[in-house]
């Protein structure tokens, strides 16, 4: 049973004429004929009375009419279905965050997404390091990545979202917590706070990069993976760190954010698989690029 033998069934079964029921077809009226008889061989039972003067259906045909009905309703969600995921409107997309895009880009990516995109299904990640993001890329865990900047696999394209300056974290009863500019060096004597290093992790090789330009190493390190809790521990008293900018829109009891004299900033990308992506992807990162420029103010 082909679903053109089916419509033209349900297009008869209302006209209850073959001229008329020909005529919405838009097929010569043999040729509809022909194709109602063949349905009625296939299915073993006819499905219209005829007569010169009359076309009405059999009890097997208004049996027929509500399978019919809902053979072509489903023909057409999936038609539709698979038209929105040629065009990217639909689909899987995961996405993984590191920890300082966890706060401020995926609430917004996530609310954006289910307004403008409400059949794409999202998979969401955050409080990841660069290193798990850039793993999880290249083995398909994740089909698009919020990430830092830094060297990059082979097989994975990075766009730029945006470049932030690092802000120091200070315990809110530190001396120099405060609202004014603090020279990264006056913090030379303080144990840090830090991500772990790891291969390609982005913000542990950065900060200590900031602190020898400054003319210092730090006195020791404190190595953690979250970010909330890197600030939690600077709350705590066990020492200072430097973050993005972005982290303050994460607030916490008992510490001050405050810049820094000299500019020290850090990239944020978006990775994904440089082939292979689905329209689903590709739709929703321009969403995220979308999301942080607006953020931004561009």
């Amino acid at each position: 049973m082909e679903l053109r033998q089916v419509r033209y069934f349900l297009t008869l079964a209302e006209e209850c004429h073959f001229g008329r029921a020909a005529a919405r077809l838009h097929v010569a009226q043999p040729a509809l004929s022909q194709q109602i008889k063949q349905l009625e061989r296939e299915l073993g039972v006819p499905l219209f009375h005829r007569s010169t003067r009359h076309v009405e259906l059999t009890e097997a045909g208004r049996h027929l009419t509500g399978h019919a009905r809902s053979l072509l309703s489903e023909a057409e969600r999936a038609q539709a279905h698979m038209a929105e995921l040629a065009t990217g409107h639909a689909g899987r997309v995961s996405i993984g965050f590191i920890g300082t895009a966890t706060y401020d880009v995926l609430p917004r990516v996530a609310r954006t997404v289910r307004a403008r995109l409400p059949h794409i299904t999202l998979d969401l990640r955050g409080e990841l390091l660069t290193p798990q993001l850039m793993d999880g890329l290249l083995d398909g865990t994740y089909d698009l990545a919020v990430l830092r900047s830094g060297p990059h696999a082979e097989g994975v394209n990075a766009t730029l979202l945006r470049t932030e300056p690092l802000v120091a974290v200070l315990p809110a009863h530190h001396p120099l917590a405060s609202d004014d500019p603090i020279p990264l060096g006056s913090l030379a004597r303080e144990p840090f706070v830090i991500h772990p290093a790891q291969a390609r992790s982005a913000m542990h090789d950065r900060v200590l990069a900031a602190c020898r330009r400054a003319g210092f190493q730090p006195a020791s390190l404190v190595e953690v993976g979250e970010t909330a809790t890197l600030v939690v521990l600077v709350a705590a008293g066990h020492g200072v760190a430097l973050v993005p900018e972005s982290v303050q829109s994460l607030r916490l009891d008992g510490v001050t954010y405050v810049p820094l004299v000299e500019t020290e900033t850090t990239d944020l990308v978006l990775g994904r698989r440089s082939v292979g992506n689905s329209p689903a992807v590709e739709q929703v990162a321009l969403i995220i690029e979308a999301c942080v420029n607006a953020q931004d103010g561009v």
